[in-house]
């Protein structure tokens, strides 16, 4: 059951906040200086404000897509960013634009309520100083997604009043490394000022110490500080100062991305998300990862690629290879139609043929990472869906000869991915017992940072700093959760071993992609690994080898453009970054 204390009080938030500073605004119809900013609750309310800007569409409300500019997924329309992954987008862009904006304003927001806190007369210092934290962990969060996208950044702090600085703001873009060093300061703020280690249950979701540590950690890790990484860390993994973290990994992963784990001990930091009648709060989930036969008939702009399928294992931790399975199949566009291709009734009811493979791939999604499955609707597989009002299993078929429709009890999706695989990760089963309203708001809990994550960001530094043994403890740990239980690597086996620093780092590659996939993590991490140019570029196929798109990538992309707009506002935000002049 999900706390709808904390989400009613950010929906209230974000119903009368339109913009960063609607709470210090005039005319009469907006609340003013001279009734607002009084008390605790005021106080509250502000921060809640700042929360709210995270789930916009273009903050962190698409996070969900973001592995689509990756090689592990794909997709179609503005929401999945098919034109980042073809190449055609520029600085008119406009979710180039809106994302600057949209981050922006939560970084707005942060400076409102620091800047405020300091008036509030009724509020003890110990109170202010703890909200103040939590505004400044904020704001290094907008900033450093900030950071990730477009680099250098015009640096506004709480000193600046909207009210009457907006037309002033023309600063020019500070350095990186100070940009970094601005989301430094504001972490070590938080985590020496008062940040609790839990909060009340009604107030789950706000952020914490843990949080505090783990996005710091990340952030070191990105500018290749791992010594410090590792002490942050460590804090949390090892719980080092006995704060009493308490964070453990969830044991069944397919429930891990469901209200009945999205509020685990695995969550360090997550977007609350809510649904129901009267309680509309949540990200576009299902609207963009779900099929036709998903609740509200969604659109499956975003899709996992056949790279990331073919990523996963065998359960005794070999490498995958077709071949073994179904001989032809890497070759042969007849092999593949023999494979996934099958014949439906005249007018799709159903399904007279199944393609003569069927059994073969069934049998092959047995022997896999069980990752696979309970993240990728795979083909002949069924999903338990809603339909008119009503539960309906569907079954994934791939046909050609009649267009599968879920009223048929066959999973639909659009016509230039009917040949794609397509997730079930994070998507809604049935009418998730009446929590879900609409497609728009989906009631999961978005992860932002969860243990897993932190597992594997702790391996990669202590691969780096030559401790290839605990890197493979912690790579273990994430593998062997109860549910996935593969293999540890170094048990024994050949292909299980890795033991220099190029091997583990090709099993920190591969556990992030198949652990994390559709958390927003693959496309930086392609970027600071600098691997992109080498690893994107190239024909994009969907699972019977039909090319989907040509994926591009050059120097350029290693950052998007400073939306055109805002130079145009303000001309020191110039030159613009490399490439895009």
């Amino acid at each position: 059951m999900k706390k709808y204390k904390l989400l009613a009080g950010i929906l209230l938030a974000s119903l009368s906040l339109n913009s960063c500073y609607d709470l210090d605004r005039y005319p009469s119809d907006q609340v003013s200086d001279g009734i607002f900013w009084k008390s605790e609750t005021h106080a509250k309310q502000g921060m809640m404000g700042v929360y709210a800007a995270m789930q916009v569409d273009d903050a962190f409300g698409l996070k969900f897509t973001f592995d689509s500019m990756s090689d592990i997924g794909t997709g179609f329309g503005n929401e999945a960013y098919s034109d980042v992954i073809t190449g055609i987008y520029n600085e008119r862009s406009s979710f180039v634009e809106k994302k600057w904006q949209s981050l922006f304003d939560g970084v707005m927001r942060a400076n409102l309520v620091i800047r405020k806190i300091a008036e509030i007369e009724s509020m003890s210092e110990s109170q202010k100083e703890q909200y103040v934290a939590e505004a400044k962990f904020m704001r290094a969060l907008f900033y450093f997604e900030l950071y990730n996208f477009y680099g250098a950044l015009p640096l506004y702090d709480e000193s600046v009043n909207l009210s009457t600085d907006y037309n002033n703001m023309k600063k020019p873009r500070s350095t990186e490394a100070d940009v970094l060093k601005f989301i430094l300061d504001d972490l070590d703020f938080a985590i020496t000022h008062n940040l609790p280690v839990h909060w009340d249950v009604s107030e789950y979701g706000r952020a914490t110490l843990g949080a505090a540590y783990a996005l710091r950690g990340k952030v070191y890790l990105y500018m290749k500080e791992y010594t410090k990484a590792v002490a942050d860390f460590e804090e949390i993994i090892l719980d080092k100062s006995g704060k009493g973290y308490n964070y453990s990994l969830y044991e069944d992963y397919s429930k891990l991305f469901t209200p009945e784990g999205d509020e685990s001990n695995e969550m360090i930091f997550a977007i609350q998300n809510s649904g129901g009648v009267g309680k509309d709060y949540g990200m576009p989930i299902a609207f963009y990862m779900g099929n036709r036969a998903t609740y509200g008939s969604d659109w499956a702009s975003a899709l996992p690629s056949t790279k990331l399928v073919d990523m996963y294992e065998y359960q005794d931790g070999r490498p995958f290879d077709w071949e073994e399975i179904i001989p032809g199949f890497t070759t042969s566009i007849e092999v593949k139609d023999k494979t996934y291709v099958c014949t439906l009734t005249k007018g799709g009811k159903a399904i007279e043929a199944y393609p003569e493979n069927r059994d073969k791939l069934l049998a092959m999604y047995k022997q896999r990472d069980p990752r696979m499955m309970q993240t990728i609707i795979m083909p002949y597989t069924t999903y338990d869906g809603w339909v008119n009002e009503a539960p309906k299993t569907c079954e994934f078929v791939i046909a050609r000869n009649e267009t599968p429709n879920e009223v048929n009890g066959f999973i639909r999706v659009g016509t230039n991915r009917r040949e794609s695989y397509i997730f079930r990760k994070f998507v809604p089963v049935g009418n998730m017992n009446g929590e879900i309203n609409n497609r728009e708001d989906t009631p999961i809990n978005f992860p932002l940072i969860r243990l897993a994550d932190v597992y594997l960001m702790y391996a990669e530094c202590k691969n780096e700093l030559d401790d290839q043994t605990t890197a493979v403890e912690y790579i273990n740990k994430v593998r062997q959760r109860p549910s996935t239980n593969m293999p540890a690597i170094n048990s024994g086996a050949t292909w299980l071993k890795a033991t220099t620093k190029s091997e583990v780092f090709e099993r920190i590659k591969h556990e992030r992609a198949v652990e994390l996939i559709a958390e927003g993590h693959r496309w930086f991490d392609l970027r600071r690994w600098n691997i992109a140019k080498d690893v994107l570029p190239g024909d994009v196929y969907g699972a019977t080898g039909q090319r989907m798109m040509t994926r591009t990538f050059l120097d350029r992309d290693m950052l998007w453009p400073i939306p055109g707009v805002e130079i145009e506002r303000n001309p020191a935000l110039e030159p613009n970054n490399p490439g895009w002049d």
